[in-house]
């Protein structure tokens, strides 16, 4: 066997993971719904405010676990990746054969303070290197949800489920499961409070 003398260079390697050097903008993706869509998946109420944003938390890879049980569980990634801007986990079902891509994530609306019934939305931004078929769906604790079902997708986009009259102490959960179509990759997801809403009379 040959011996490498010391101080000898190490042969070079390729790197596993190149730098993605575009500028993603997660705030420019376009919403799979419109204003007055999501303000109709709130059914039951109406409007009463300004379309206001106000996040309740945000996760992806840099940060995996919120409040109580509220946490992210990748399903099948090949690459994941946490010093990109932003951070992401890249998916391709021709490299899984045995199980379905996903993002699943858990909340528990009580470890963020709510103690009565509360609405919220959660939202994937993804992007899809193709036309890309998912099923969303999700677990509302005794509450309902909107928006749940097959969704085809292509790009930069942001997906969303609305969880509507959820109990404080329920625990939910939603997931983005993919059922066909090229590679993607997951970035974030957010759960927000909806506008301002009353129940109608």
């Amino acid at each position: 066997m040959k011996r490498t003398s010391r101080g000898s260079k190490s042969p070079k390697t390729k790197d596993l993971a190149a730098e993605d050097k575009r500028k993603i903008n997660l705030s420019r993706f376009p919403s799979d719904l419109t204003k007055v869509d999501i303000i109709s998946s709130f059914k039951d109420t109406i409007n009463i405010g300004p379309f206001f944003v106000h996040i309740i938390d945000t996760l992806g890879v840099a940060k995996t676990v919120g409040r109580g049980r509220t946490n992210l569980t990748f399903i099948e990634p090949f690459i994941v990746q946490a010093d990109t801007t932003p951070p992401r986990a890249t998916f391709d079902p021709a490299l899984s054969p045995h199980r379905a891509p996903a993002m699943s994530m858990h909340y528990e609306p009580k470890a963020y303070g709510f103690t009565g019934v509360s609405s919220f939305r959660v939202i994937f931004a993804i992007e899809c290197f193709g036309q890309c078929s998912f099923q969303l769906s999700g677990f509302a604790g005794g509450g309902t949800l909107a928006n749940a079902g097959t969704k085809v997708l292509n790009g930069q986009v942001t997906v969303s489920l609305s969880f509507n009259n959820v109990p404080a102490n329920a625990q939910v959960h939603c997931a983005l499961t993919q059922t066909g179509g090229a590679k993607w990759d997951f970035f974030t997801v957010e759960i927000r409070q909806p506008p301002l809403l009353i129940a109608k009379p």
